[in-house]
């Protein structure tokens, strides 16, 4: 591949002498045939109109003699098959005629060449033409565009320029196509600065072409201002507009050009549809949404799939799944799209769901949809397989991601770095850190993204050590680390309560990196003080690096302070973060039990008046457990379960067993609706308890066990699970999605490993504990 000149237009433009005598319209700058077609003699009697494209080549084979109008349609027709070797007959026959004199046909095939991704034959052809026009030179830059070698694109500029060749606006239109791929926005400004300095900016064709190259380079208003200097718009011209507020996040913005476009008479076509209705999956704004639908069908496009898969994803995003399938139901053709829109739509539901519950049935249903596409025969892609393995991940579905992973395999598209990233992501998540480990190994290429998923994988797990040691061998391999990495680093010292060591990640993040700490990092940080007992330091850290903590923060301080009897500094952290008024029944919770077990009535009385006041809704425990295949959800004291019989008999067998060890049942600490009294309820059927129990009774007898809560764990469960453990020889891992040390008992607790960690992601936090069998192990 040829290197990027160093200067990238060394001579003065000119323009072809007939552009400017009468206005473009926009047309694809593509060679087409537009000659009458004339009629093929063959054996100098037979008067045909078409011949089937086989029989054309067999006879060409034969050394039939046709007329040059003939190739046109059959070179054509090698570019709806895609296919070099029969375009390479027809050149062959056409080099043993005098056809190769005919300009047009040439230059047709160089187009054919580019179009089936043969570049290297395309600039053969080029080479050896008799002469050359401005079309010859753009077929051939277009072909490099398209082909991914943009840099040749611009060397094929600079030689018609040097063979004195006029460009055209398709031309520039190319040349700013090879800019924006080269993300070169000096090359680009050059070409900008010819095309103003001959004054045809206004120009449909090359203002679209203007645009679009600010858009991909992210300058908006420079994309606006090209788009406004248009005299005649076309529909590509709004179209293009309307993309590149959606591609710089003003889709608000692309809306009401959108709005505007409307008002001119202008109609949208197929793409101006789909970019709109990706705004409004952006905005969620399911009302526009609706009306982009309606006028769909008003204007015959609802036969279009892209438009229709944009409109379905659109309403699973937005809730409304009874439309969505409505759509999908009545869909006769299917394309892959089709399929993904409504894996990854069920998928982008579970984050919008209302409660657990419903991210667990959009979850489920995802997996329904996924095993239908396997069983309708169509090949998937790495988008389906990401989308896929999130769902497995948030449903703890381990033993459907395994079936996935080896599908990966025998598919080929386990060296995607896209699938790669989920397929450790969803081991990690499912609590197998060693099969995370595997896929991780086994990855041919490590981008950051890669390295940064594993290294939060071993901090999440607990695994300190080896999360270190990955980044300092990421570093090594001459990686460069981002905000994320660092906070699985830092994480990993807070689990391990190295101080010193997580304080200079700290500084070398800053210094070294030029990375500024975000809330996450001072959460690590913060996290790491309270798990030792360092409070006076953790408020201290506050202090001295002047920021404003998040509620989270104050979450974790005045449970840490609660749990290490500092009740002076946990009454004021709970005020602090009384004040940031938060959203999280959970936090409301926190806040009371730490008052009640205080017996601070008032306070009690003032956190449940800013409960009714904020309308929070009441906790739901529930818990998932993914079995053969399938998915079982518990809540506490279910016993509308099929199986409850059983579960409850095996999980008092359980119990008082348990007992037999040395396990005590606690009580959990309540406020009742009534009155601002302590009163207690049994934990002895949290729904992990029940989940556990079913899954003892279901799985085979050396299988680890995973659960996944909706809510934070109590005291006793923690002390429950470790006895099961050991009673039963099984590994039993439980993820929920709080903060460390709300759990209170952190310390107190034996974990494999060191088995209990958390780390954020761009604000979310998972923790996994871990009890083994023969502890310490």
């Amino acid at each position: 591949m040829a290197s990027l000149p160093s200067v990238a237009v060394t001579r003065t433009l000119k323009l072809d002498p007939d552009f400017r005598k009468h206005p473009t319209t926009e047309k694809s700058p593509s060679i087409s045939y537009q000659r009458n077609q004339t009629q093929a003699h063959l054996d100098g009697s037979s008067e045909i109109r078409s011949v089937d494209f086989r029989e054309a080549l067999s006879m060409m084979k034969e050394g039939t003699k046709f007329e040059s109008s003939y190739y046109v349609p059959l070179l054509q027709e090698c570019i709806n098959k895609n296919s070099v070797s029969e375009a390479q007959i027809v050149h062959g026959h056409i080099m043993k005629t005098v056809t190769q004199e005919d300009l047009f046909v040439m230059t047709f095939l160089i187009n054919v060449y580019a179009k089936c991704g043969s570049m290297e034959n395309a600039q053969k052809v080029f080479d050896n033409l008799l002469r050359r026009n401005v079309v010859s030179w753009t077929t051939l830059m277009t072909g490099y565009v398209h082909n991914s070698q943009p840099e040749i694109a611009i060397q094929i500029f600079q030689e018609m320029l040097e063979a004195g060749a006029y460009p055209t606006n398709y031309t520039l239109g190319t040349a700013l196509n090879a800019c924006s791929s080269l993300y070169s926005v000096m090359l680009g400004k050059q070409f900008h600065a010819y095309i103003i300095k001959y004054q045809i900016d206004f120009d449909t064709s090359v203002g679209n072409s203007l645009c679009s190259f600010y858009s991909k380079l992210g300058n908006l208003e420079s994309a606006i201002k090209a788009f406004q200097r248009i005299r005649e718009k076309n529909v590509i011209s709004w179209t293009s507009v309307i993309s590149a507020c959606g591609d710089n996040g003003e889709a608000a913005r692309g809306l009401r050009f959108f709005a505007e476009m409307l008002t001119e008479d202008i109609i949208p076509n197929e793409f101006t549809l789909t970019s709109v209705l990706s705004l409004c999956c952006t905005m969620l704004s399911l009302g526009v949404g609706a009306q982009i639908h309606s006028l769909s069908i008003k204007l015959g496009y609802m036969s279009s799939l892209p438009i229709k898969n944009s409109i379905m994803y659109l309403y699973l995003k937005c809730g409304c799944i009874s439309e969505a399938e409505k759509l999908f139901d009545k869909t006769e053709t299917f394309s892959l799209v089709t399929w993904n829109a409504m894996i990854s739509g069920h998928a982008q539901m579970m984050d919008f769901a209302e409660d657990d519950l419903s991210a667990y049935r959009s979850g489920c249903e995802a997996l329904n949809i996924f095993f239908n596409l396997n069983q309708s025969g169509m090949k998937t892609d790495s988008f389906t397989f990401s989308s896929i393995l999130t769902v497995c991940s948030r449903l703890v579905a381990i033993e459907q991601g395994e079936q996935i992973h080896a599908q990966i395999i025998k598919s080929g598209f386990l060296s995607e770095v896209v699938v790669g990233t989920a397929l450790i992501n969803m081991y990690s998540k499912c609590g197998s850190i060693e099969k995370a480990t595997k896929a991780f190994v086994e990855m041919d290429t490590r981008t950051m993204i890669l390295w940064t998923s594993m290294i939060t994988g071993f901090s999440q797990h607990g695994q300190s050590q080896q999360a270190l040691q990955l980044f300092e061998d990421m570093r090594l391999a001459g990686v460069r680390p981002n905000q994320i990495t660092f906070v699985g680093v830092l994480s990993a010292c807070s689990h391990a309560g190295m101080v010193k060591e997580a304080l200079n990640y700290f500084e070398m993040m800053q210094k070294v990196y030029k990375i500024r700490p975000v809330m996450d990092h001072f959460a690590c940080l913060i996290d790491m003080f309270v798990r030792l007992g360092q409070l006076n330091e953790a408020f201290d850290f506050i202090k001295k690096n002047d920021f404003e903590p998040n509620e989270f923060i104050w979450s974790l301080l005045m449970a840490g302070c609660r749990s290490h009897g500092n009740l002076e500094l946990g009454f004021y952290a709970a005020e602090q973060l009384l004040k940031l008024k938060p959203k999280d029944t959970e936090t409301y919770v926190l806040v009371l039990n730490m008052y009640l077990s205080a017996g601070r009535w008032k306070d009690v009385s003032r956190v449940r008046k800013m409960m009714k006041e904020e309308k929070l809704k009441k906790l739901h425990d529930w818990s998932w457990i993914s079995i053969k295949n399938k998915v079982y959800s518990f809540k506490p004291n279910d016993k509308s379960h099929f199986h409850s019989a059983d579960i409850y008999k095996s999980l008092e067998n359980l119990l008082d067993q348990a007992k037999s060890l040395g396990y005590e049942s606690l009580e959990a600490l309540e406020v009742t609706d009534g009155d601002e009294e302590k009163t207690y309820s049994s934990t002895a059927y949290h729904s992990e308890k029940l989940a556990i129990a079913f899954a003892l009774l279901n799985t085979p007898n050396a299988a680890p066990i995973r659960v996944i809560k909706s809510i934070f764990m109590c005291r006793d469960c923690h002390n429950f699970v470790k006895f099961i453990s050991l009673l039963t020889a099984r590994e039993i891992v439980i993820r929920d999605t709080t903060p460390p040390l709300t759990h209170e008992i952190r310390g107190a607790l034996e974990f494999d490993e060191g088995g209990a960690g958390g780390a954020w992601i761009d604000g979310e936090m998972e923790d996994w504990a871990r009890w083994v069998s023969g502890m310490g192990r």
